[in-house]
């Protein structure tokens, strides 16, 4: 960075400016969402949906007000995908690798901003970090979309076609993006189960963390060192939570919905109806069916999974796996008049239990209010209002199909939720504290009661 930017940057808090730099991706998005050779013949976008647009793309959230594929031309639908990238990769994962291309060499200031992007703890390893990053995610983008795209083949009259449709699903579902050219989600391959398997394997990829996927690189890949690899306290958190999660988010689904939705279909169809909206629940967005025929207890449920999220250090938002397992945790052990977490045979910090407990309260005023404010100024159901409310922060992209019929407040809370969930709600908090020096002096202590 230059001189003169570097000290100014210093003013603020690495929150800050990494959010800062995410307002400029939205900005420049805008900019090329708006340009004529994106749009279709004859299709004018206004300032709002473009900036709707933008804000979901760079937020990898997918909901949209506008049909992307009645909208965009092919090479509106390649800068889209520029755009998803950067919403999933992370604004300073491209950065860096641009800077390791041109030989730029990653200062402390640089590092910062890194281990805040990632939600890392440890200025250490985060240039091979965001190398290793680079190589799983797009290695998994490219693998996916040769492999949609020759299966595609079946589907599409030509092969163009066929690997445009691909290589867009593989970055829409790796990134979690939601978003789609097909104008139905994935509802034309309900019956699919080899193209609704690829599509969760990527989902999955891109939601359980890019430290847990560096780490099962390294033990897969690293054959010498295989065995005296240990898996990291935060991957056997985050893999077994998210696990648990998926496995009874699929089951719950599947018995709220067994004599309802289901009721006279196979098992099979069941159990991937269950089993694809357990996936694209956790940021995901993708749908292999409209959601409102779902009954409001499995609606009210797949807002628990949205608000949950997907793991740490992903591209999906919500108050993630981690969080939900801290507190479950606590809870667990307060309740056995434990002052000391214990998990793995490792103890959990103290400060990371009480910011899983901030994440969670913070993130439930956020929804509470957004909810309230969308009940005051829209015409909708309470529950098709939570459903979005919670699909919008948890960057996940499903609907009951208001979102194009919010008002101009709606949009903005909607937009506001979807750049809160990208960042994190701890990023959201530094950006209103700044930079706060620790007091040098206390007051005397007295107790309160409680409960």
């Amino acid at each position: 960075m230059p001189v003169v930017i570097r000290s100014g940057l210093k003013k603020f808090s690495s929150a800050q400016i990494i959010v800062s730099f995410y307002i400029i991706a939205v900005t420049v998005s805008v900019i090329l969402i708006s340009l004529p050779v994106a749009h279709k013949q004859g299709v004018h976008l206004s300032f709002m949906d473009s900036l709707f647009t933008a804000v979901s793309a760079v937020s990898v959230t997918g909901l949209s007000t506008i049909s992307i594929k009645d909208t965009f031309s092919v090479p509106g639908i390649f800068i889209l995908i520029f755009v998803l990238q950067f919403g999933g990769i992370g604004i300073m994962t491209l950065s860096t690798f641009i800077w390791l291309l041109i030989g730029k060499k990653i200062g402390l200031q640089e590092r910062r901003l890194i281990m805040t992007d990632q939600n890392q703890s440890n200025l250490s390893g985060l240039v091979n970090l965001i190398r290793n990053i680079l190589i799983i995610i797009l290695g998994i983008e490219i693998i996916g979309a040769v492999v949609l795209g020759v299966y595609f083949m079946n589907y599409y009259p030509t092969w163009e076609e066929a690997f445009l449709q691909g290589f867009f699903a593989s970055v829409s579902a790796t990134t979690n993006a939601g978003f789609d050219i097909t104008g139905q989600s994935l509802i034309p391959y309900a019956d699919d189960y080899f193209v609704q398997s690829v599509n969760i394997l990527l989902l999955t990829l891109g939601a359980i963390g890019f430290p847990v996927l560096i780490e099962l690189k390294q033990f897969f890949f690293n054959l010498k060192e295989k065995r005296k690899f240990h898996f990291t306290l935060n991957t056997k958190i985050t893999t077994s939570t998210f696990g648990i999660i998926f496995a009874l988010g699929t089951i719950i689904i599947f018995f709220l919905e067994y004599q309802h939705f289901f009721k006279g279909k196979t098992f099979l169809a069941s159990f991937f109806y269950a089993l694809f909206h357990s996936a694209t629940t956790k940021s995901g967005g993708l749908a292999t069916m409209d959601v409102s025929d779902f009954t409001p207890a499995t609606l009210l449920f797949l807002c628990l999974l949205m608000f949950i999220g997907a793991s740490p250090s992903s591209v999906g938002g919500g108050i993630r796996t981690t969080t939900l397992a801290l507190n479950l945790l606590f809870l667990y052990h307060y309740a056995r008049g434990r002052k000391h977490i214990r998990v793995f045979k490792r103890e959990i910090l103290d400060e990371d239990v009480r910011k899983s407990l901030v994440v969670t309260m913070m993130a439930m005023v956020l929804c509470f209010t957004a909810s309230l404010i969308l009940m005051t100024t829209e015409p909708f159901s309470p529950l098709e209002i939570v459903f979005e409310v919670c699909s919008a922060f948890g960057t996940t992209g499903l609907s009951m199909g208001i979102t194009a019929d919010l008002s101009v407040v709606g949009k903005f809370v909607i937009m506001v939720l979807m750049f809160i969930g990208r960042i994190g709600i701890l990023s959201f908090i530094f950006i209103i504290s700044g930079k706060t020096a620790p007091p040098n002096y206390h007051y005397p202590k007295e107790r309160v009661i409680i409960g």
